[in-house]
Formats: C-alpha cells, structure tokens, sequence
C-alpha cells in the first residue's frame, strides 16, 4: 500500500508540473519562484524593494538578442530534444579535469525548466525532475515559444529580470532596439547576472561578450 501512495503521489506531482506546462504554452507566466526568491533576499535589506520585470512579446525582442543568448548559452538549440547531452558530457570532463565545476551543460530548455519551477537546491533529485519537466516543455511548445519564456524570465541583474528590463537597466532602450553589440554584452552576462550587473567594467565579461559577438553571426534563431 505504501509503495501504491509513493507512486500515486509522484504521478499526481508530475500531472501538476505537465497541466502548467499546458497552461505556459498559451498563457504568460507571473512571476517565477526564482523571481519571488530573489525579491525575499532583497526584502531583507530594504522591505520596499522590487523586482524590475515587464513581460514582452517574441516580436518585440531584437533578433540580435535572440542569437547571442543562443550562440552563448546554447549553440544547438533549435537541434535537440531538450537536452544536449555531448555539452554535459564536455563539461562534465572539463569540470573534472579543473577539480570544480567551471562549466555547465545545462540548454536553454533545461534552465528555462529550473527557473520556472524549482528551487536553487543542488541534489541529484531536483536534477531528475529538473530532466522530467525539459522533456515535457520540449513535448508541447515550439522553439520559439521556449526562447519567448526564456528570455522573459531569465536573471540579467540584480533584482532584473527579463530581456526588456535587462535592455533598460543597462542601456536605457527597449528589447526591440538592442544592437548587436548590446546583445553579446546582455547574453555574456547570464552565466553571472548579479555580479556582473555589479562588475560591469570586468575585463572578463568584455572577453566574453567579443568572444559571444563573433559566434552570434552564424545563428538563426526560431
């Protein structure tokens, strides 16, 4: 009977997660766990803080911003099934090789996953269900739907979330109006968000972002 309920309880977690997949592929989403976390950190130091995020449409974000998030975080996006598994296994040789992790193999699906559902907790559980729900937004949206989230929702500084508040915090335009400059910029601070927002003369991320602005060319976006 014990083991009916552990199985019952997992199926009726999963329905959950899959129903909200249904529910994102047609509706936007509010704000994520991970933006609700973020606002709780900074709350405790100023109680009238607040996030700095306004949902934009996939129209309304420029395409250079498109293929330099692509190019930097996730060059065979629009050819796998959710999960890149030769990047995880380069990275997983370069992590070890350095004795500490210096590189993810996460994709653009696998993060957008993470961000809209889970909690920041490193442990081979989450992982799995981190898979599971990749698998499942990969099943019902298209790759333009998933970039649209992706960038609506990704982490671009402290307390800024999203290509449109990332575009106006750093820059003073709309996501439509980024050069390709300003994208490779945008796209080389993700892996790092808060402290290059707070670092924003590093030589790194200068290095970065040349290196993003010549891979960037060769992308097409969905």
């Amino acid at each position: 009977m014990a083991v009916v309920l552990a199985i019952t309880a997992v199926l009726a977690v999963q329905l959950w997660f899959f129903a909200h997949v249904l529910w994102w592929n047609a509706f936007d989403p509010g704000p994520t766990p991970f933006m609700k976390r973020e606002l709780a950190r900074l709350r405790e130091t100023d109680a009238r803080r607040q996030l700095q995020q306004r949902w934009v449409p996939y129209e309304q974000i420029s395409r250079h911003l498109k293929r330099a998030v692509i190019a930097s975080e996730d060059a065979n996006f629009t050819g796998h099934d959710g999960v890149d598994w030769d990047a995880i296994e380069r990275a997983w040789e370069q992590n070890q090789r350095r004795g500490r992790v210096v590189r993810g193999g996460s994709t653009i699906t696998m993060q957008l996953a993470k961000n809209l559902f889970l909690s920041g907790e490193r442990s081979y559980l989450r992982k799995g269900q981190e898979l599971v729900i990749t698998y499942m937004i990969e099943t019902v949206m298209t790759k333009r739907r998933i970039l649209e989230l992706y960038l609506n929702v990704a982490e671009w500084g402290i307390g800024v979330f999203g290509a449109e508040a990332g575009a106006r915090h750093y820059f003073g335009v709309s996501a439509a109006q980024l050069g390709p400059w300003q994208a490779a910029r945008m796209a080389a601070m993700l892996p790092r968000p808060r402290y290059y927002d707070a670092n924003r003369g590093s030589a790194a991320l200068a290095r970065r972002a040349a290196i993003v602005g010549r891979w960037m060319g060769s992308v097409d976006p969905p």
